[in-house]
């Protein structure tokens, strides 16, 4: 382990559940569906009052692919300065070329972001070397705390947990979003990597058992319909208490599923309009949710008692 003075960090600050928040827009489906900064600020005070622990801004349900690189550090910037501080912003800067990855995290840091969340290079399939050698580089040029990002489903590369061990005495590495739903990594991470990196699930249906299982928290879509429910939910389970962790969570299970009936974020970006906290907004090639999906969310939303406005 480094005596980097980030490690640590994580446990004190990232814990429960943080929000991998939506990037509102208007102007329907198109290829240039604006921004929505005023819905956009009004879902920042909403998570802050519902008790999310967390925001991290520009991951993939942020639609980070569809924004360009002006946008993306024009989310994080107004995202740091519209939270003031009140709860700790990551921000997703992870990117499949190295260069881009460490443009984005500066900017980051130069915006103020708490921490970085970066994604496993996508498409270009990196080694476990490479991966390594990618994540190394990106901390060595930023100092700013860094979280890895492993999610298989989307990126096409599955990073081993004997690269994550590897990672974790690099300086400014303080943990990992693990997605892969695999609660049983939970254990061989901590063994690893020790008590004070952060591991955090990035699987909302397997959330509860990885946090009994030692995790420290989530980084969740089901967060932005739900917040107060998942945030009440993580902390049950934070404190041991399985039976009452579990009787909460079933009210959630159905948008842990739901959500994710069609691409991400489109069936939550749907929810948010049925809220009345978004309006019709998403980027091509994403597309607004089809009815049978609606009603499968609406059915979702109901079960968690959420209410709908549409």
């Amino acid at each position: 382990m480094c005596d980097c003075i980030f490690r640590g960090l994580g446990m004190a600050q990232f814990r429960g559940s943080m929000v991998a928040i939506v990037t509102p827009m208007n102007g329907g489906v198109t290829t240039d569906a604006a921004i929505d900064w005023d819905r956009y600020a009004a879902l920042l005070e909403f998570h802050i009052a519902e008790g999310t622990d967390a925001i991290v801004a520009v991951g993939t349900t942020g639609e980070s692919a569809t924004l360009d690189e002006a946008e993306h550090c024009e989310v994080i910037r107004r995202t740091v300065q519209w939270v003031a501080g009140r709860v700790p912003v990551i921000a997703g800067t992870g990117a499949n070329s190295t260069t881009e990855a460490i443009a984005l995290t500066q900017a980051a840091k130069e915006a103020g972001a708490d921490a970085c969340l970066l994604v496993t290079p996508y498409y270009n399939k990196p080694t476990q070397e490479g991966l390594y050698l990618h994540y190394k580089a990106v901390a060595e040029s930023v100092a700013i705390p860094q979280i890895l990002y492993n999610v298989p489903g989307r990126t096409a590369c599955d990073m081993q947990v004997e690269t994550v061990i590897r990672l974790a005495a690099v300086p400014n590495v303080i943990g990992i979003k693990e997605a892969t739903g695999e609660v049983q990594r939970v254990s061989r991470l901590r063994d690893g990597c020790g008590r004070d990196f952060l591991v955090v699930s990035g699987d909302d249906a397997t959330a509860r058992e990885f946090m009994l299982a030692g995790g420290d928290g989530v980084i969740s879509v089901t967060a932005n319909v739900a917040p107060r429910q998942m945030h009440e939910m993580c902390m049950t389970a934070l404190a041991g208490d399985s039976a009452r962790a579990a009787a909460l969570d079933d009210r959630l299970a159905p948008l842990h599923q739901d959500l994710f009936c069609e691409s991400n974020p489109i069936p939550t970006k749907w929810a948010l309009h049925a809220m009345g906290r978004a309006e019709v907004g998403i980027r091509l090639p994403l597309t607004w949710l089809t009815p049978e999906g609606q009603h499968r969310v609406r059915a979702a939303m109901t079960h968690a008692g959420i209410p709908i406005q549409i």
